[in-house]
């Protein structure tokens, strides 16, 4: 804090989400002094967002994350995503993943175990901290809080979600289609249950159901507790409002008479613990950029909660952003590579917009005859390796490639966490990347050991029995392939200019 009252850090990430948190943690690994704003005074223990999908997974392992999540995880069961909750399990093993199933953990499970990262990196994390002003200029940003705090950073991140107060302080539009559906989250507790509640973990397409005007989904999550999501089937206007209005709160009743439609009256509500409410609307930024001002999970980008896209969709953004904010602020990032961020997410999101609109219309409770019957088309489309591969790696988004420089297949996407032997014994490629450096990875023994390389890129030599497609490759921090050649005979231009691409100082 300097003379004046003011807190003075590199950058301030509003909002303690997963978003946030894993922001946080890229930020600290890299040596940046990084301050959370969270306007919450203690963490919402609710079940929501409680997937992890497929490339979610394999980047918290990138960094020692995953495990600790698997010890607050649900049972794994093998039965693959969904899409628009239809009767057909997406298989991803064709996508040679590690974890080919969705992980079911608990949001709140998820921000603890990144909060506890993030600390432990030297990350502060003021909470009840709510943001009232945000004064971008041309060499930083201040943030005033609604408790008078006043903090100084080069840059801030908005991650505090699709209500974003950071957005609406900067006058930003948030172009889209509002909702027209309204639904309701909660945990609940039940007192009895009927023959038609699932006792266990299942393919969505197992525990929809649809009775007497409403339309509900019961999660197992152990014992009786489920986390519960309903709507009414017969709830549709144009302007995104019903009777209960927006704001208004879920009642016990409201809970009750939509269990008793659904499951009978053999089943009665116990306790209930954290509503809300939700809508389908669809809105994401023109930019991801103001100046000095970045947005990344729901505050860019929201959309039907369909397929467990959310969490998973704002976790990758925050992995992506990290180490190129992290070279930003330590002045070693090369002209333009932070822009890289929007240029590349950008594209992904509007794709998980475009894709759950389609299962809007698919997964609709009261579907005409006419969507019905495209249905029945896209479950046969679904059951062809073919189109299930494709859509598996969609929805997991173990199929993402950004549109990196270079013609070799590999190039952009992501690199599969393969065995290799290298000469201090036995790894994997995400232990390599656990520093949250860019990995160099010579599988043809061409390179020297005295290779010149700028910092935040790393030399390994090694070999990989089951093979990675090619002779020699540059992997990202965030586990995406910058560059590789099937034939390696030195570090060549296009090497050159790769490595530029990830760092100013330094030459192959």
């Amino acid at each position: 804090m300097d003379e004046n009252g003011t807190v003075e850090t590199q950058v301030v990430v509003v909002g303690a989400g997963p978003t946030g948190l894993t922001l946080a943690c890229e930020l600290t690994l890299a040596g940046v002094d990084t301050l959370v704003l969270e306007k919450t005074p203690r963490r919402t223990e609710q079940t929501k967002g409680g997937g992890v999908q497929p490339r979610t997974a394999e980047m918290l392992e990138l960094r020692g994350l995953l495990e600790p999540l698997l010890a607050s995880a649900g049972p794994r069961v093998p039965t693959g995503g969904h899409f628009a909750g239809l009767p057909v399990p997406l298989d991803c093993t064709p996508w040679r993943t590690r974890h080919p199933f969705p992980l079911t953990v608990p949001q709140w499970k998820v921000e603890e175990v990144l909060e506890a990262r993030a600390v432990t990196g030297g990350a502060r994390i003021l909470r009840g901290s709510a943001v009232r002003a945000v004064e971008p200029d041309d060499h930083g940003v201040t943030v005033v809080t609604t408790d008078g705090l006043r903090v100084r950073a080069r840059y801030a991140v908005a991650c505090d979600g699709g209500h974003s107060t950071v957005r609406k302080l900067l006058g930003l539009p948030f172009p889209g289609r509002p909702g027209t559906r309204r639904a309701v989250l909660a945990d609940v507790r039940l007192a009895s249950a009927s023959a038609s509640v699932p006792r266990e973990p299942g393919h969505m397409s197992t525990l929809t159901r649809r009775a007497g005007g409403h339309w509900a989904v019961l999660v197992p999550l152990g014992g009786d507790r489920y986390r519960l999501t309903f709507g009414r089937t017969d709830t549709v206007d144009g302007t995104g409002r019903d009777d209960l209005g927006h704001e208004a709160p879920v009642t016990r009743e409201e809970i009750s008479t939509a269990l008793r439609a659904v499951y009978g009256h053999g089943t009665t509500l116990g306790t209930v613990e954290n509503p809300s409410r939700f809508t389908d609307a669809t809105r994401q930024l023109e930019h991801y950029r103001a100046g000095r001002v970045l947005f990344a999970g729901d505050a860019a980008h929201i959309h039907p909660p369909l397929g467990g896209q959310g969490l998973n969709l704002g976790v990758q953004d925050a992995f992506n952003l990290g180490w190129k904010l992290a070279a930003e602020v330590q002045d070693r990032a090369p002209h333009g590579l932070l822009d890289t961020y929007h240029h590349e997410r950008h594209p992904v999101a509007a794709q998980v917009l475009h894709h759950t609109s389609a299962q809007r219309l698919l997964a609709d409770p009261d579907p005409s005859g006419d969507v019905a019957a495209l249905r029945d088309i896209v479950v046969d489309l679904l059951r062809l390796p073919d189109t299930n591969r494709h859509i598996a790696g969609l929805m997991s988004g173990l199929s993402l490639r950004y549109p990196l420089p270079g013609d070799h297949p590999l190039t952009g996407h992501r690199a599969p966490d393969a065995d290799l032997i290298t000469p201090a014994g036995p790894t994997r490629l995400s232990a390599l990347l656990g520093p949250g450096r860019a990995v160099l990875l010579d599988l043809a023994g061409t390179l020297p050991d005295g290779l010149r390389l700028p910092p935040g890129v790393d030399l390994v030599h090694a070999t990989c029995p089951d093979g990675l497609g090619a002779a020699a490759l540059l992997v990202r921090p965030d586990g995406y392939v910058s560059w590789a050649t099937d034939r390696f005979t030195g570090p060549g231009d296009a090497l050159r200019a790769a490595i530029g691409r990830l760092a100013r100082t330094g030459r192959a």
